[in-house]
C-alpha cells in the first residue's frame, strides 16, 4: 500500500505536535504540582529569614545565598577556560588527531555522573588539597563539571560565524587574534551567553556534587572556605529526612522560579543582542 506523500507529511506533523504537546503537559504538570504545594508556603520572611530546627521552621536565606555563590563562582572559573579552549579549537589550529581527542574527552566529560564528580571534588579538593567542605572546593567541582557545555556550545557558536567575516579582518590588515577578538566572539556571543545560561542552571539544580564539596552549612559564610548549602541540597535534605515537607515544597518551587528567570533572561540578553545586530 502506497501512501500519498501529502498523507505521509501529515500523519509526520501530527505526530511531531502530538509529541510536542506531550512533553510540554509533562513540564507544565511538574510544575503546577510543585507550585501548588510549595506557593502558599513562599512569603517574606520564608526567603529572608535563617533556618531553625535544622530547616523544620524558620527561611531559607543562607540556602539562597549559597545557590547565588557558588554557580557565580564557578561560572567565573569555567567561562575563560571554556570559551579560550573553544577559541583554540576552532582558530587556532587544524582538525588533527588532538583536536579529535580534546572533543572526545569533553564529550566523555559531558556524560559523566554527576556524583562522580562529586566524589572527585570531595578526594581531591576536599581531602587532598585539604579544602575542606566549602564554597571554593564546591565551585571547583561545578566548573569542571559546567566545562564541557560551555566548550561545545561556544565552539559551535564560533563556527557559525561565516568565514567571510574573517577574511574582512585579514584583509584590513588585522591579526587573527584581533579578528577573534572584534569580530568572531562578539559575533558569536549570544551563542556563547546560551551556554553559559544553560551552566548556570544546571549548578544552580546540581545537589550531588554539591554536598559532597560545599557541605551542607545553614550558617551564612564569610569566606570561600566556608560551607554552605544551596536549595537543592536543602530541598533534598528536607525530603530525605522527611523533616517539613512544606518547607521542602516551598524551597522546589522557589527553585523552579530561579531557573525560570534564569531563561527569561536569557531570552531577553539574546533577543536584544540580536537586534542591535540586525539594525
Amino acid at each position: 500500500m502506497i501512501i500519498h506523500p501529502r498523507h505521509t507529511q501529515i500523519i509526520a506533523i501530527s505526530m511531531l505536535v502530538i509529541l510536542t504537546v506531550f512533553t510540554l503537559a509533562i513540564l507544565v504538570f511538574i510544575i503546577l504540582f510543585v507550585f501548588s504545594k510549595g506557593l502558599p508556603y513562599i512569603s517574606f520572611d520564608f526567603l529572608f529569614s535563617n533556618p531553625e530546627d535544622m530547616g523544620k521552621a524558620g527561611g531559607i536565606f543562607p540556602t539562597l545565598i549559597g545557590t547565588i555563590v557558588l554557580p557565580l563562582l564557578a561560572i567565573i572559573i569555567a567561562t575563560p577556560l571554556g570559551v579560550g579552549t573553544a577559541v583554540y579549537l576552532t582558530e587556532y589550529t587544524r582538525e588533527n588527531r588532538i583536536t579529535r581527542i580534546i572533543r572526545f574527552g569533553a564529550d566523555c566529560l559531558a556524560g559523566i555522573p554527576s556524583i562522580i564528580f562529586g566524589l572527585f571534588g570531595f578526594i581531591f579538593f576536599v581531602t587532598t588539597l585539604e579544602m575542606g567542605w566549602s564554597i571554593i572546593s564546591g565551585s571547583l567541582t561545578l566548573a569542571f563539571m559546567i566545562l564541557p557545555t560551555i566548550i561545545r556550545t561556544s565552539e559551535e557558536a564560533i563556527k557559525a560565524v561565516p568565514y567571510s567575516y574573517r577574511e574582512v579582518g585579514f584583509s584590513l590588515g588585522a591579526t587573527l587574534w584581533q579578528t577573534v577578538r572584534k569580530i568572531v566572539l562578539p559575533n558569536a556571543l549570544p551563542g556563547i551567553v546560551t551556554g553559559i545560561m544553560l551552566s548556570i542552571g544546571r549548578s544552580i539544580g546540581e545537589t550531588a556534587a554539591v554536598i559532597f564539596t560545599a557541605g551542607s552549612s545553614l550558617r551564612i559564610p564569610n569566606s570561600v572556605f566556608d560551607s554552605i548549602r544551596t536549595m537543592s541540597v536543602h530541598f533534598y535534605i528536607l525530603a530525605r529526612e522527611g523533616i517539613s515537607s512544606k518547607n521542602a515544597y516551598a524551597t522546589a518551587a522557589v527553585l523552579i522560579i530561579s531557573i525560570l528567570l534564569i531563561n527569561l533572561v536569557t531570552y531577553w540578553i539574546m533577543n536584544r543582542f540580536i537586534a542591535k545586530k540586525t539594525k
